[in-house]
């Protein structure tokens, strides 16, 4: 049996695994919107910890995180600490959003805004909001899969299969079993993932040069840029420090991540989560030696894709044995594939529950509306694995475009949980001047003082919803829309 041959039938089992478990999760509640949106509001801390941890650790840890260590050195270090902030914004936003949830129906983070404002139009373009950002990001994960495939069966497996088979897996079990098969399958591939990038991080560093404190010594002695900021591509202090707060607030507005409060069963097991959170961040530190070990061993010929440097230190340098590689790729597979169905479920949900409901069915029952959203989760799964076969850039890169673009909704959150005296005129005006500002400076000007071009569009956002408060005349309020979540 060839290694191609071994590679692949470890992986293909692995699937197997993951797609019995999820659809086994399968339960009675699934057939209810509030059981498959929401797993019956039911979630303890385990399964909640492991799904809250996948919603972050995605095709991006694996790839993009040891491919920024690879390429810039030190600033990588971004990624930990924003992690460490993340709790902060799960222990004072998430007992809230679950109260509200639970005593008002709230399933998307469309539903109280539109409530709170009681503007319809509003809520619906948090979800049209949500669902153009989800679906790129759905797109990475199958892009990711795709590589991964690709590049551990030398090609045997092509990047559009490999994409597939991930995207059919995903779709398969979603679509049956909702956040209860997200939350099992999470538990699975979660334990898989933190034991794979563990020993990889160590198995390569210690082959390549006899262990971690020995691979830093060298890399001290030849490329000492790489381990000081501002690393080897000019990152300054000022990008790095707001490109750590963008991520933290903005992580919270990713309406995957926002809609798991309200499947909590407790404030106080959101509040258990955030405490033991940071232990998911572990998970990162193997990934960046792996890309830290690439600087010595690129310095001479560097990689024209730094997101493959995984690939490459596992497949071409460490010169592991085709069961090691097999495993290998079920680990990064699980990290794509858990992140995956969490942006596939809350898509198909965000979209029919805040941008079909209030228009095209208005009136539909809670069974056509079940039945909507899975047919969402594959259309849109279909439509990610679409544009995945246009091969995206930079992960990295990509999620902190999308970072400082979803933190505009920020402003408006807040007011709908802690500040009942914003208006809707004003919130919806700082949104839209934000996120213009964001992308002028993003795409077409240079952001000042070299910061993330996300804080000076919160900045503005916020300034902006101060000047409203101040100076517009508050308009009438209309009837209150709750009654519509029940």
């Amino acid at each position: 049996m060839s290694d191609s041959m071994i590679v692949v039938g470890i992986t293909l089992a692995y699937l197997a695994m993951v797609l019995v478990v999820g659809l086994r999760a399968r339960g009675q509640s699934n057939s209810s919107l509030e059981g498959y949106v929401a797993g019956g509001r039911h979630v303890g801390v385990m399964i909640l910890f492991f799904i809250l941890g996948a919603e972050i650790f995605s095709a991006f840890a694996f790839l993009g995180t040891p491919g920024w260590a690879y390429q810039r050195g030190a600033p990588a270090f971004y990624i930990l600490a924003y992690l460490s902030l993340v709790p902060i914004t799960i222990w004072v936003l998430g007992p809230r959003v679950a109260r509200l949830g639970r005593e008002r129906g709230y399933l998307t983070q469309g539903d109280m805004i539109a409530d709170h404002y009681r503007s319809k139009p509003l809520g619906m373009l948090a979800g049209v909001i949500g669902v153009v950002a989800l679906v790129p990001y759905l797109t990475i994960q199958i892009a990711g899969a795709g590589l991964l495939f690709q590049a551990a069966t030398d090609g045997l497996v092509p990047f559009w299969l490999g994409g597939l088979l991930a995207f059919v897996v995903v779709a398969a079990y979603v679509f049956c079993s909702g956040l209860s098969g997200i939350g099992w399958t999470n538990l699975v591939q979660g334990i898989m993932m933190i034991f794979i990038a563990w020993f990889l991080g160590l198995a390569v560093s210690d082959r390549l040069y006899g262990g971690v404190g020995e691979m830093f010594a060298q890399i001290q002695q030849t490329a000492p840029e790489y381990l000081t900021m501002p690393g080897a591509t000019d990152m300054s202090w000022g990008y790095f420090s707001t490109a750590v707060l963008v991520s933290a607030f903005g992580g919270a507005m990713w309406p995957h991540l926002f809609m798991k409060f309200y499947s909590a069963d407790s404030g106080r097991t959101l509040r258990k989560v955030s405490v033991f959170y940071p232990l998911y961040a572990y998970l990162l530190v193997p990934l960046l030696l792996i890309g830290f070990a690439g600087i010595l061993t690129f310095a001479d010929a560097p990689l024209a894709r730094p997101d493959t440097v995984l690939l490459k230190m596992v497949l071409d340098v460490a010169n592991f044995s085709p069961w090691v590689i097999g495993l290998m790729l079920s680990g990064a597979l699980a990290a794509a594939m858990s992140t995956g169905a969490n942006l596939a479920h809350t898509a198909a949900i965000v979209l029919v529950r805040d941008v079909l409901t209030p228009t095209v069915m208005k009136g539909a029952s809670e069974k056509a509306t079940v039945g909507a959203t899975r047919w969402s989760v594959l259309g849109l799964s279909l439509a990610a694995y679409g544009l995945a076969l246009l091969n995206p850039g930079s992960l990295v890169m990509i999620l902190l475009t999308a970072y400082g673009l979803i933190v505009q909704l920020f402003p408006m959150v807040l007011g709908a949980l802690f500040l009942p005296r914003l208006r809707r005129a004003s919130v919806m005006l700082g949104a839209l001047v934000g996120s213009v500002a964001y992308l002028l400076m993003d795409f077409v000007w240079s952001s000042p003082l070299g910061w993330h071009a996300g804080v000076w569009a919160i900045l503005l956002n916020v300034l902006v919803v101060i000047a409203c408060q101040a100076f517009m005349q508050p308009a009438a309020r209309g009837p209150s829309l709750a009654g519509r979540h029940h």
